[in-house]
């Protein structure tokens, strides 16, 4: 039997982690199984394995997979000529579009419950939180600096915006009928142009 190119396992290893997505989307991280997601991926147990150790594996794989995500729209905005406001509006505005997934508002509501009880994801979720904090600080202190956003501490107003984020995919995972996301963006635009120098 020919070997497996690095290409091919890579393909693999992605067919199982979307069909994870599909599966966090209908019953949730902690109700599904491995056997639920390889039913969906049309993979067996052994396939599984090959790729996640544990179930816990899947679920930093998971959590990987959209930091990465988010991380290729972060450098996506950073190769734009944008100022830092307009560069922090369509980052905000992004989030916002991704929280209408109903698997990554899930996720995020699994991840912030195994983080209360597992050292690990917590300091992944945390690890991926900081960087993502980071970067968003270095646009407020640019936008500061460069006389487009009001004196603001950078730090402070990245972990809001983070803070935003996460917690209206958890209030969207607990009542999807509490807000209407076009509202939320609306409200928050206004935010962000309070943020303007005049």
């Amino acid at each position: 039997m020919p070997r497996l190119t690095e290409a091919d396992r890579n393909k693999r290893r992605q067919r199982l982690l979307d069909a994870a997505w599909r599966c966090v989307a209908t019953k949730g991280y902690r109700d599904m199984t491995v056997d639920d997601v390889c039913a969906e991926a049309d993979a067996s147990k052994g396939a599984f394995y090959v790729y996640f150790e544990t179930k816990q594996d899947l679920l930093l794989a998971l959590l990987d997979d959209d930091s990465a995500e988010v991380d290729r729209q972060v450098s996506e905005l950073e190769g734009q000529t944008l100022t830092e406001e307009e560069r922090l509006r369509r980052f905000t505005r992004w989030m916002l579009e991704r929280g209408a997934d109903p698997a990554r508002a899930q996720l995020r509501a699994d991840l912030w419950v195994a983080a209360l009880t597992d050292d690990h994801v917590r300091g992944r979720l945390s690890d991926s939180i900081g960087s993502r904090r980071a970067r968003l600080r270095s646009w407020v202190e640019a936008g500061v600096a460069r006389g487009e956003l009001v004196d603001v501490p950078a730090n402070a107003l990245a972990s809001v915006l983070l803070a935003l984020s996460d917690g209206l995919l958890l209030h969207a995972a607990a009542d999807p009928s509490a807000f209407r996301w076009e509202r939320i963006r609306t409200a928050l635009a206004a935010i962000l142009t309070g943020l303007e120098v005049p």
